[in-house]
């Protein structure tokens, strides 16, 4: 049973939460102040706290601050908050602090069970990665072929959660991944190294498990820290990867496909053949599933619409030669296969 802490000092609320929880088979806990919650950590590991933000003595944002310096980093509990408004201030302080995500009061149920389930999978399924190969690892030589099936499980099962955060982007990282490889193989990749191409593709948005939901699928503009918040998604998912020791390039994909050709992409600025040829190619796949699929904002693009704006891009967001690739398949996708469905 997944662990649940409640820590609010309306009663009614923590009743509410308790049973929505519990009849959805989870195990919670109810604490009535942040002075409390310091004190239940110093024994117990609970998978998720549900945190509200206005208490007396001690309110949310003190004590998760506090929570932070008394837990060990790999041993860290993610926190949702509980707000009964819509204080963009708070919110905005609660993501910089390391909230996962905020919740509203009165609890709707099925938002409070999805977000909660959501965010105890993504922790885990983070956590889970590296312990899940390496454990494989140890068995490589004499079982290198389940070592590959397991690794693209794992790897594909990540890459579906990243896109669950995402209501707009179901199937995004496995379609990046596939336009990836196309154009490789286009380019003259041998298999091998084109299904390296694809598991980058996979891979991504790994990043994106630390930022917030209400900050992925906010239907309106972004404020500059909300941005801000997106654009370090690159370097997080750089560090996530890191730790795949026996596939060092997975985190090529992750970190630099935001970069521009001309220099004025992120993370790290950098232009031309700098980038890594194969974040070139994710970044291309990247931005074409990014117009041919639906967006809170939009519907899916034209197909010309598409292809001009690759053409318009093609030697300042893109590299020229991986563009040209894209508009042929473009060219030869005359039904328009090739997009969300």
């Amino acid at each position: 049973m997944d662990w649940i802490v409640v820590v609010d000092d309306d009663k009614a609320n923590l009743i509410q939460a308790g049973q929505i929880l519990s009849e959805n088979n989870m195990r919670v806990s109810a604490l009535r102040s942040g002075v409390a919650l310091l004190d239940y950590v110093k024994e117990n590991r609970p998978d998720l706290i549900l945190l509200d933000i206005r208490m007396p003595e001690m309110d949310g944002f003190e004590t998760l601050e506090k929570l932070k310096e008394i837990i060990p980093p790999e041993e860290e509990i993610p926190v949702i908050f509980l707000t009964g408004n819509d204080d963009a201030e708070s919110e905005t302080k609660g993501l910089q602090l390391g909230a996962m995500d905020f919740i509203r009061k009165p609890f709707i149920a099925d938002v409070l069970m999805l977000r909660v389930k959501n965010t105890i999978e993504l922790v885990r399924l983070q956590r889970n990665l590296e312990a899940e190969v390496e454990k494989k690892t140890e068995e490589v030589e004499k079982k290198a072929k389940e070592l590959e099936g397991l690794s693209l499980h794992v790897v594909q099962t990540l890459a579906e959660a990243i896109d669950a955060k995402d209501t707009y982007t179901n199937g995004h990282s496995s379609r990046v991944a596939e336009y990836s490889r196309m154009i490789a193989e286009r380019f003259g990749y041998d298999r091998k190294h084109a299904d390296g191409i694809y598991m980058m593709g996979l891979l991504h948005d790994v990043g994106k498990i630390g930022v917030p939901d209400a900050v992925i699928n906010k239907p309106g503009k972004l404020t500059d820290e909300e941005f801000a918040l997106i654009k370090k998604h690159p370097e997080m998912g750089s560090r996530i990867l890191e730790s795949v020791r026996e596939m060092p390039g997975l985190k090529i994909g992750a970190r630099w496909h935001p970069e521009r050709y001309d220099g004025r992409g992120y993370p790290d600025g950098i232009s031309g053949e700098d980038i890594p040829e194969a974040a070139r190619i994710i970044a291309v796949a990247d931005s074409y599933d990014a117009m041919t699929s639906n967006r809170s904002y939009r519907s899916v693009l034209s197909q010309e619409t598409v292809r001009q704006e690759i053409e318009k891009g093609r030697g300042t967001q893109f590299d020229p030669v991986f563009a040209d690739i894209m508009l042929n398949i473009i060219d030869d996708d005359t039904g328009y296969m090739l997009r969300e469905h």
